[in-house]
């Protein structure tokens, strides 16, 4: 009982102190370029969370839920051979993801996130907790790793990987704006 409830404050922490999908939109209202999202691991939660701010149509182009590797084939052009060499969860993956998105959508920034929640299907080369984040534009592409705690439960895990891909969008949004 005791973790059921530490794993809902802490969760009540991560949404209520969220303030990046604000930040996101009105960086994009301000350049008024459009926004695509693909996502894997996070099974749609960046696009919810980005969908909360009113207005968000303005910036919205389009969302996709990639979890299977035949979406990513299919909607995001991700090759069968880069899935096969490196699996879901790589920086190739990711990286054609932004690209897919790029090219099947005309958006100007795409973001995309490939990874494994848990609390199955990690292995030692990559465990449950880690997650490749990409972001890119027609010019350049951005794609990170990052690791959380993979003791976390599955819900924590998605929200913290949701907000640290928001992160690198804003980062990149900034860059660019320099």
């Amino acid at each position: 009982m005791k973790e059921n409830i530490f794993t809902y404050l802490k969760l009540f922490n991560i949404i209520s102190g969220l303030k990046e999908p604000y930040i996101a939109g009105k960086l994009l209202l301000e350049k008024q370029k459009k926004l695509a999202v693909a996502e894997s691991c996070t099974g749609g939660l960046v696009s919810s969370l980005m969908t909360d701010v009113s207005g968000s149509s303005a910036y919205i182009q389009s969302n996709f839920v990639t979890y299977a590797n035949e979406a990513k084939a299919k909607y995001l052009n991700v090759k069968p051979e880069t899935l096969e060499q490196y699996g879901a969860v790589s920086v190739q993956t990711a990286g054609e993801m932004v690209k897919g998105l790029l090219e099947n959508t005309g958006c100007d920034y795409a973001l995309a996130t490939t990874g494994i929640a848990g609390p199955t299907g990690g292995s030692g080369e990559k465990p449950v907790g880690l997650v490749y984040i990409g972001v890119g534009t027609k010019d350049e592409m951005h794609v990170h790793k990052y690791n959380v705690n993979p003791k976390l439960p599955r819900i924590i895990i998605k929200y913290l990987f949701a907000k640290e891909a928001i992160k690198l969008l804003i980062d990149v949004l900034k860059e660019e704006a320099i």
